[in-house]
C-alpha cells in the first residue's frame, strides 16, 4: 500500500506563507518551536505550510519537524536570494541543482566547504525534481502568468520585463551580503555559484539526511551588494509573494 503523499512548503519569508494559505481546504495551525504550521489540503493533497525564519538554524529545525511530526514525503522551499553571476537580473528564478554552505570551514581536519561526516562539498537535488520544478517554471513564464499576477507598476518600478529560469548552484550562509567586495569574493572561491541565500543549504541537507526529495527555488531579488537592501520589504511584498503563489499554483496543477 502507497503511503499518502503530503507536501511540505516552506518559505523564509512570512509574506510567503500567507499568501499561500488561501489556497488551502480543512486548515488546522499547530504551533510548536515558536512556528506556526499550517496544516491542510491544496488541490487534494495534504500539505504542511509554514514561515523558517532567516538561517542555516532556523530552517534545518523547521524541516526536522516537517519529517518528524507532519510525515512529509516531498519538501518545496521558495524564497528570495541576492544574485552572484552577472547574468542574472531582478525578478528571475534560480532553481537550485546543488547547494553549498560557503561558511563551512573546518579546516585543516576537512577541507573547506566539505560537510563533516558526509564527504560531500555539495548537495545535489533529485533530477526528477529538478524536472518538475523547470516543468512548473517554464510553463508560468511562458504564458506571462506572473504578469497577469504582478501589476505593471511594480514590475516597472524593479525593472522586470522578461524573468527567466536558471538552473544551478545556490550558495547558502548566515551573511547578508550587502557589499561588492563579499560578493567578488564568494565567486572567486566558487565561481560556479548563481545566487546566495541564507537557508536553502541546510535544508538540502536534512532532507538528504531523511531521504526526502526537494525541491528549492529563488525569486532574485537584489545584486548581492550595496543596493541589497534598496525596497526590498517592497519587494517581497509585492513581487517575490506572488511569484511563490503562482508557482505553487503550478507545481499542484501538474501533480493532478
Amino acid at each position: 500500500m502507497m503511503s499518502e503523499k503530503i507536501i511540505g512548503i516552506m518559505s523564509a519569508m512570512q509574506e510567503e506563507i500567507l499568501g499561500l494559505e488561501m489556497l488551502m481546504d480543512d486548515l488546522e495551525e499547530v504551533t510548536l518551536g515558536m512556528r506556526t504550521y499550517f496544516s491542510g489540503r491544496i488541490s487534494g493533497i495534504r500539505t504542511i505550510l509554514v514561515f523558517s525564519r532567516w538561517g542555516k538554524v532556523a530552517a534545518a529545525t523547521t524541516v526536522t519537524t516537517l519529517i518528524l511530526k507532519f510525515g512529509i514525503t516531498d519538501l518545496i522551499f521558495t524564497g528570495v536570494a541576492g544574485g552572484i553571476s552577472p547574468d542574472l537580473r531582478i525578478g528571475d528564478i534560480v532553481l537550485g541543482t546543488r547547494f553549498i554552505q560557503h561558511d563551512m570551514d573546518a579546516r585543516p581536519i576537512i577541507a573547506q566547504y566539505e560537510l563533516p561526516l558526509h564527504g560531500l562539498t555539495y548537495l545535489e537535488a533529485p533530477a526528477y525534481k529538478i524536472e518538475e520544478g523547470i516543468s512548473a517554471i517554464r510553463s508560468l513564464l511562458e504564458t506571462r502568468q506572473l504578469h497577469e499576477a504582478i501589476s505593471q507598476d511594480e514590475l516597472h518600478h524593479f525593472g522586470i520585463e522578461h524573468p527567466r529560469l536558471f538552473m544551478g548552484d545556490i550558495a547558502s550562509g548566515d551573511k547578508f551580503f550587502s557589499t561588492e567586495y563579499d560578493k567578488q569574493s564568494l565567486s572567486r572561491n566558487l565561481p560556479a555559484i548563481l545566487c546566495v541565500e541564507m537557508e536553502g543549504a541546510a535544508v538540502a541537507q536534512v532532507c538528504y539526511e531523511h531521504l526526502i526529495p526537494y525541491t528549492i527555488l529563488r525569486t532574485i531579488s537584489d545584486t548581492a551588494d550595496e543596493n541589497s537592501v534598496s525596497d526590498f520589504p517592497a519587494f517581497i511584498k509585492n513581487v517575490s509573494s506572488k511569484y511563490s503563489l503562482e508557482i505553487i499554483k503550478n507545481f499542484y496543477r501538474l501533480m493532478l
